[in-house]
């Protein structure tokens, strides 16, 4: 009698496993279908035109041709990339572009937030005005940049003239020694904001108690901000500067409209010269090598991105 009912009572356990195993797989199937069209949307608007310009970069596309008469030349458009002269000269400007863009954007949010993160009458006001840059249109402030930094009507330049400072308004974006770096200024002036934001994040879980323990320690201000605020800011920090060197790596409006990439050249980054190359030139397949080698170079960026990410997440599971 006992071993009758243990043996039903297997079965019945077997087929509750059985039961539970299936609805578990019906449950994920539906998972996936509530997904599906999403996933669609990602494979039609992401993964398709990845692949379409992997391929088409391995073609020719001479200008005047149709898509339909490009010419198969397997790795020969890496190759003229990679032996032009001009592509070393657009990445120069691009990793200038982008590290001192990156670098000073980061300083300057770190500043600010310090500063704002102090309690003092108007900094409310404070905080709304420095946001100013992030909020505006990139489009918009180009073209008011554009007219700031204008050899004849700009406002620099009168000032300059005006106070005795200058015989002549300076050519900043039309001269090749000052174009890149007047570039960067209106691209520092308008992303620092988000470092700011970011920052001023990080800097509310820095312990009070250890920064006042640190003061009655006499440890100096600057001795409180390496050895208490800075390590509780680091992981912000890695993330933040990430974010810029992807953004500014990838920057297209600011130097596109202000310059074009002039002159001669001198403003040209990989993204504009890229642009240029299809829908200026209607070369193709040299602008889909261009970027088949952006993206791998924004992919290892967002390999460490995505790490460094991972790795805040570890630790606060450690914590």
């Amino acid at each position: 009698m006992t071993t009758a009912t243990g043996l039903a009572d297997a079965r019945l356990r077997k087929k509750a496993k059985r039961e539970g195993i299936l609805q578990q797989a019906w449950t994920r199937r539906a998972d996936y279908l509530y997904v599906l069209p999403a996933i669609l949307v990602m494979l039609v608007v992401i993964a398709y035109p990845i692949y379409y310009t992997v391929d088409l970069s391995f073609f020719n596309t001479p200008p005047g041709l149709q898509l339909r008469d490009k010419v198969f030349v397997g790795l020969n458009n890496y190759v003229v990339i990679l032996g032009s002269d001009v592509v070393w000269r657009v990445t120069v400007n691009t990793v200038i572009w982008t590290f001192f863009s990156t670098v000073f954007s980061f300083a300057l949010g770190l500043g600010s937030a310090l500063a704002l993160h102090r309690d003092f009458a108007g900094r409310g006001v404070m905080r709304a005005i420095l946001i100013i840059p992030w909020v505006v249109s990139a489009v918009a402030a180009s073209y008011i940049w554009k007219w700031i930094y204008h050899s004849d009507f700009g406002v620099i330049g009168a000032v300059l003239v005006g106070l005795g400072l200058a015989a002549h308004p300076p050519n900043f974006i039309d001269s090749v020694s000052t174009v890149l770096p007047s570039l960067i200024v209106v691209n520092v002036w308008r992303e620092f904001p988000f470092a700011m934001i970011m920052l001023m994040a990080g800097l509310q879980t820095v312990p009070e108690q250890l920064l006042r323990a640190a003061k009655v320690d006499g440890a100096s201000a600057w001795q409180r901000f390496w050895h208490v605020t800075f390590p509780h800011l680091r992981g912000v920090s890695t993330v933040t500067i990430l974010l810029l060197a992807v953004s500014n790596f990838n920057s297209f409006i600011i130097p596109w409209i202000m310059t074009g990439g002039g002159p001669s050249n001198a403003s040209h980054i990989w993204i504009t010269h890229i642009y240029e190359l299809a829908f200026g030139r209607q070369r193709w397949g040299i602008a889909s090598a261009y970027s088949v080698l952006l993206f791998l170079i924004l992919m290892s960026l967002g390999y460490f991105y995505v790490r460094a990410l991972s790795s805040g997440d570890r630790k606060e599971r450690g914590a």
